[in-house]
């Protein structure tokens, strides 16, 4: 299996979360979200310089700092066509 994290994932990119590599508040926030193991997650587009991505997770786009992202592990599926 190939690991990577959220913010190597490119544009129209799917994957599937494998684990968060994040603790504290925000862990629980992402999990809130939606973002547990097995969830199938798409980058849909970027600001500039990559700051900011937003994904689509369960039906709703949500915006993520690079930071984050970071510790968000993906197991990569393909591209959208």
């Amino acid at each position: 299996m190939i690991f990577s994290t959220l913010n190597n994932l490119k544009k129209g990119g799917i994957a599937q979360v494998y684990d968060l590599d994040i603790t504290g508040d925000m862990r629980q926030r992402l999990q809130d979200l939606g973002l547990i193991p097995g969830t199938t997650i798409e980058r849909l587009f970027s600001s500039a310089k990559d700051a900011i991505s937003a994904y689509l997770i369960r039906g709703s786009v949500i915006a993520l700092r690079c930071e984050d992202a970071k510790g968000i592990v993906i197991i990569p599926c393909g591209v959208r066509v």
